[in-house]
């Protein structure tokens, strides 16, 4: 029967057992440190106050005097008591130099021979010794008496060994006290850090928390939603990979520690970050990306922090746009099939009446009119998918009943543009700019008067040039690609050109305004630029100039030069 396998003690749990064996340790070391020091303390005290004791005797006069005297016990042995009582210290014996006692404690022993050593007392020395006499063991100090130069006598003054540890006794009880108060603090001090210790770690050990950190760390690299944390101040806590490269930060720099403010991001984007309340789903615009932040604050008494996932919606974003320019060129192509019925309908029509020549012009002059355009573009752009959204935006504009003419200057060769322009890049620039020429080339007077927009001057009716028309000029040198979009709407006051390329700005209400926006994120991500000034025909104008490379320029030129020789 296999036993059950029990969880292993929390790391708090651990933590408190080894303090608490630690200050145990320590207040018992500093215990013994104590007693030990204070037994070589008492000793030393006392070796000192015997010596005291019996110097001042062997210095005294009246005791020079007293070993003059036939009988030396009658005066000193008063002497030598009242100095023991006196001093407490437990004899004082005065003997001659033949060791004969003339003073003890016990009378008895007076006259008999002094039990110690007195050799280095008979040269003069005065010395300290530990012996046992008759008192028991005792620290003893032995100094002569000169009189004149001459030793006389000798002085013995001592305390028993066991008054001795009588006192560190005593000194061991308070220091036991103050140990057993020590650990007891110590104790609950341990105890209190550790609980509080128990509840920030749930009462997990050390492998526990070892592997939660493994697999927060594999999370966190793993996951390809940005993720960042913010503490209280504001400060990055945690960024994980795909949130340094969502908000654009490079690997080696230190996020952490960092304020949101020192980021340099777009102030929309900063302020999402910093705002105090929850954000859903909100789309930003970062140098390179456009991102769905998400927020939420960390509440728990006080404000302690925010925690921030971000999602990529560049790619869903140009899918977005493509799914839309299909639907428009699906509608564009429902709507043509359906004007080419009209006009088959007509051409049979007029067959049937027998006016086959009246037939074949209108057919011939419907077919011509559509060819022209796609002429114009086929020769003047050889780049497939610029040619083919020209075409395409071509059928959506005339749909709306505006006219898209390509600019006579215009042309760019096949393999003009460099392998690292991204075509996605280049439909979204001329796509979105063509879109809102339309939008503003179809817009009635009093529509672009609602808006606040400029107004452009009242057109002649019956006039072909007053037609809504958008102008596209798309031309690739050795230097740059030039892509231009010019539209005969109301135009944009001065006062909102600054404004028209942020998130948001739009004249047709809320939910807009994300186009220009990416036109420009997607002109700086290929490192060119974005102009707005006044078109020729009142209108707006958009003018995005790109950089090619020099190899990609000279493939250009080459193949230029190949079609003129040939």
């Amino acid at each position: 029967m296999r036993l059950p396998r029990t969880r292993p003690r929390s790391l708090a749990g651990q933590l408190f057992a080894m303090q608490v064996v630690l200050i145990a340790a320590v207040v018992a070391g500093c215990a013994v440190f104590a007693y030990v020091s204070g037994s070589a303390q008492a000793e030393e005290t006392a070796a000192r106050q015997v010596r005291v004791a019996a110097l001042a005797v062997a210095d005294s006069p009246s005791v020079r005097e007293a070993i003059r005297t036939p009988d030396p016990s009658a005066v000193l042995q008063p002497y030598a008591e009242r100095v023991r009582e006196d001093t407490g210290i437990a004899f004082v014996t005065i003997m001659d130099t033949e060791r004969v006692r003339w003073t003890h404690p016990d009378t008895s022993q007076i006259g008999d021979t002094f039990l110690g050593n007195t050799a280095k007392a008979l040269r003069g020395q005065t010395f300290t010794e530990t012996y046992t006499g008759t008192l028991g063991p005792s620290i003893r100090v032995v100094t002569p008496i000169r009189d004149g130069g001459k030793i006389v006598g000798l002085v013995s003054a001592g305390i028993t060994v066991d008054r001795v540890s009588s006192q560190v006794r005593e000194q061991l009880g308070a220091l036991a006290l103050a140990a057993g108060g020590a650990l007891a603090l110590g104790g609950i001090g341990t105890y209190v850090i550790n609980a509080r210790l128990r509840r920030h770690t749930h009462g997990m050990n050390a492998a526990e928390l070892s592997r939660l950190h493994d697999y927060h760390q594999a999370t966190l690299h793993a996951v390809r939603e940005g993720l960042l944390m913010l503490d209280g101040r504001r400060r990055i806590a945690l960024i994980n990979d795909a949130g340094r490269e969502l908000l654009g930060l490079e690997p080696d720099t230190e996020a952490v520690g960092r304020t949101v403010d020192e980021l340099a991001l777009p102030a929309p984007l900063t302020g999402a970050l910093l705002a105090s309340e929850a954000r859903v789903d909100e789309l930003h615009l970062t140098a390179a990306r456009v991102i769905v932040v998400n927020t939420r604050p960390v509440v728990g008494g006080e404000r302690r922090g925010t925690v921030v996932t971000l999602r990529d919606h560049t790619e869903l974003q140009a899918l977005s746009g493509e799914l839309d320019s299909e639907r428009g060129f699906t509608q564009a192509l429902r709507s043509q099939a359906h004007e080419a019925a009209n006009r088959l309908h007509t051409v049979v029509s007029l067959i049937e009446l027998g006016r086959v020549e009246e037939a074949v012009d209108f057919a011939t002059a419907e077919l011509e009119l559509a060819q022209v355009l796609t002429d114009r573009v086929v020769g003047a752009v050889e780049e497939p998918v610029l040619a083919a959204l020209l075409l395409g935006k071509a059928a959506q504009a005339n749909e709306r009943g505006v006219e898209l003419v390509l600019a006579e200057d215009s042309l760019i060769d096949d393999g003009a543009l460099p392998p690292s322009l991204a075509q996605r890049d280049l439909v979204t620039i001329l796509g979105n700019l063509i879109d809102n020429a339309v939008d503003a080339a179809s817009e009635a007077p009093e529509d672009a008067e609602e808006s606040g927009a400029a107004v452009p001057a009242p057109r002649v009716p019956g006039d072909p040039a007053g037609r809504a028309r958008v102008t596209v000029t798309a031309l690739a040198d050795e230097r740059e690609l030039l892509l231009r979009v010019a539209d005969t709407g109301a135009g944009i006051g001065p006062e909102a050109a600054d404004e028209v390329f942020r998130r948001g700005w739009s004249t047709h209400g809320a939910g807009r305004g994300l186009g220009l926006a990416l036109v420009r994120q997607a002109a700086h991500r290929n490192g060119g630029t974005v102009e707005l000034d006044a078109g020729p025909d009142g209108g707006a104008r958009f003018t995005v100039r790109l950089p090619l490379g020099e190899r990609t320029a000279r493939s250009a030129a080459e193949a230029r030069t190949k079609e003129v020789t040939a």
